[in-house]
């Protein structure tokens, strides 16, 4: 968590760290609970044998879609690049072609 980088806002100061943070049974410790306690960070942590991660669905579901539209470009899904730079340009370029389409069928 201390290596997350300020969150942007329009306005004020920029956040040292999210508010919240969800996340599956995989993280379901002690330590990483009182870490986040610490840090004054809202946890919403599914617990092992107790409750099921569908409950987590609805906010993981986001990430998840996002992550399966940038797969369907298969130079992203496989890194070929070796360099940093041409791989962020190609990551820039599936995401104005996502937006693009998401804009063209939302206003025609």
């Amino acid at each position: 968590m201390d290596a997350v980088p300020p969150i942007r806002q329009c306005w004020g100061r920029p956040r040292k760290r999210p508010s919240r943070l969800y996340a599956d049974k995989a993280y379901d410790h002690r330590r990483c609970r009182q870490a986040l306690t610490c840090r004054r960070i809202q946890h919403r942590i599914a617990r092992r044998g107790i409750e099921s991660s569908q409950r987590l669905g609805r906010h993981r579901w986001v990430v998840e879609r996002t992550l399966a539209w940038f797969a369907q470009f298969r130079r992203l899904a496989i890194r070929y690049e070796r360099r940093a730079d041409i791989h962020l340009a190609f990551s820039t370029l599936a995401a104005a072609l996502i937006l693009w389409r998401f804009i063209e069928r939302w206003f025609c």
